[in-house]
């Protein structure tokens, strides 16, 4: 028995392992069957286009007494009876035409005899039914990538007009020809769909972020951290979500959040953030060390100035009296990374830092009179726009104490409220004005968040939203084209 146990832990600990050294996801993005349904339309364009470059070689030969030469064989109309995307479970991408057809038309050179025709013949393939599935899976590189194709094409049937002054001679031919041109168009078919997909599609997949610049101090890293997980309904997608420091890529804050879980599927598109997602952020700006700040003249309120003044009198008399008719500045400084805390109630960010009080004299080094500690909380509003996720603050609690003594803490209570006001009124909005540039989510460009409704959990929030084309999958294609080519110049 004991020796039964010893082997069933061995045989599970591997795997007991990888579950708990698993990285959460510090964003979770799902696509549901609405969010294909908008996709679709611009699929089926897309494949159009694709379709109608298809090339064919010349066709020469005899048959009989004829001696024939078809070529400049060009697509002029896919009609498409039937078309659906969909997603293929544990695979990715499902496209399927049936029961379509292809109108094109083609040059002919045909020697009958002594007789000698040539001109345009109009053709039509009917019966035209198109399978391909997309393998949608995680590069190297943290990247989604297309990194297969299945087709299947199968064509029905050909037909051709002839016209000319053999025209019903012609018939004789037609079953050769059509028979040729069926085999040589159905095997073009797969190709340009592998094509339109492992090359076209791939260069629009690369322009959704992976890990890229946020400004100057901080980037952030979307790479995927497992293959995109497909079912019947959704297609979901786990990226890291993590911000770093471009000083110091390396050092970054460990992921210990929930994981994000979604359950709805209404909404076109789901995003859903952790706690790490914007702690990952604080945690960057704090190390790139701009949580630091000095409101001095014209920023310092001058009532403030007064109270400060009146509450460090007997201070800066006992220093030196010359001082008394300094102008006076607070220092602030955070001595930590803020903390998100995000619950059904909303989001909020604690702050702790230090709040140094000093006097100023002309043509020397400031002077210290006190050093206190600030605690603040804030309430952070989430918002999209786009594909820009901002964040505005208000601030809620605060509250300054002294690590000194009591007494001084005591001393302190008349500065709680002007220090609060000066905060909410200098303060907050220079915050806010960074937060609200906001950061890009990973989408593919072109393709933006609409009508956008935030949920908050414990541990994680949620935006539902609705997906809309800013531009055509071809022209975002062209431009991803068109700007590989300016950056290689």
């Amino acid at each position: 028995m004991m020796t039964s146990c010893a082997v069933s832990v061995l045989v599970l600990f591997p795997l007991i392992v990888t579950m708990s050294t698993a990285e959460p996801p510090g964003c979770r993005i799902r696509f549901t069957n609405r969010g294909l349904e908008m996709l679709k339309y611009e699929t089926q364009k897309f494949v159009v286009e694709e379709l109608s470059n298809i090339t064919m070689p010349e066709m020469k030969g005899t048959q009989g007494r004829f001696q024939y030469t078809i070529n400049e064989v060009k697509i002029h109309e896919l009609n498409l009876t039937y078309a659906d995307l969909a997603f293929q479970p544990g695979l990715g991408l499902l496209f399927e035409i049936q029961n379509s057809s292809i109108s094109l038309s083609f040059q002919r050179r045909i020697l009958y005899w002594l007789f000698y025709d040539m001109g345009e013949t109009n053709a039509s393939a009917e019966g035209v039914n198109i399978h391909t599935v997309l393998h949608m899976t995680k590069d190297e590189g943290g990247r989604l990538k297309i990194s297969n194709i299945t087709c299947d094409a199968s064509i029905a049937k050909m037909k051709m007009k002839f016209t000319g002054t053999l025209g019903r001679v012609y018939d004789l031919l037609g079953t050769f020809l059509t028979t040729g041109m069926r085999f040589l168009l159905n095997k073009q078919i797969c190709p340009v769909m592998n094509h339109a997909g492992l090359v076209s599609i791939n260069s629009l997949l690369d322009t959704i972020p992976v890990r890229t610049e946020v400004d100057k101090y901080v980037g952030i890293d979307y790479s995927l951290l497992s293959d995109p997980v497909v079912t019947s309904r959704s297609l979901d997608m786990d990226f890291r979500g993590m911000f770093f420091e471009l000083a110091n890529e390396n050092h970054t804050l460990v992921n210990y959040a929930v994981n994000p879980i979604v359950r709805e599927y209404d909404r076109m598109v789901y995003l859903a953030l952790s706690e790490y997602f914007f702690d990952s952020g604080l945690y960057s700006y704090f190390k790139a060390g701009i949580f630091q700040m000095n409101i001095a003249n014209d920023q310092m309120p001058k009532d403030l100035e007064m109270l400060l003044r009146t509450t460090y009198f007997g201070t800066i008399f006992m220093m030196n009296p010359a001082l008394v008719e300094y102008p006076m500045s607070l220092q602030l400084e955070l001595t930590s990374a803020p903390k998100t805390t995000i619950k059904t109630s909303g989001a909020t960010v604690a702050v702790t830092a230090t709040v140094t009080v000093l006097v100023l004299p002309p043509s020397a080094a400031p002077v210290q009179l006190s050093k206190m500690t600030m605690e603040a909380k804030f309430h952070a509003k989430v918002s999209m726009k786009g594909k820009r996720l901002a964040v505005l603050t208000d601030l809620r609690r605060f509250k300054i104490f002294s690590n000194q003594s009591a007494l001084e803490s005591l001393a302190l209570i008349p500065l709680q409220g002007p220090l609060k006001t000066m905060l909410q009124i200098s303060v907050v909005p220079i915050i806010n004005n960074w937060t609200k540039r906001g950061v890009s989510i990973p989408l593919a460009d072109g393709l933006d968040f609409t009508e956008e409704v935030v949920e908050y959990h414990n541990g994680y929030l949620i935006i539902g939203a609705n997906l809309y084309f800013s531009k055509g999958i071809r022209e975002m294609i062209e431009n991803k084209l068109q700007s590989d080519e300016e950056n290689a110049i």
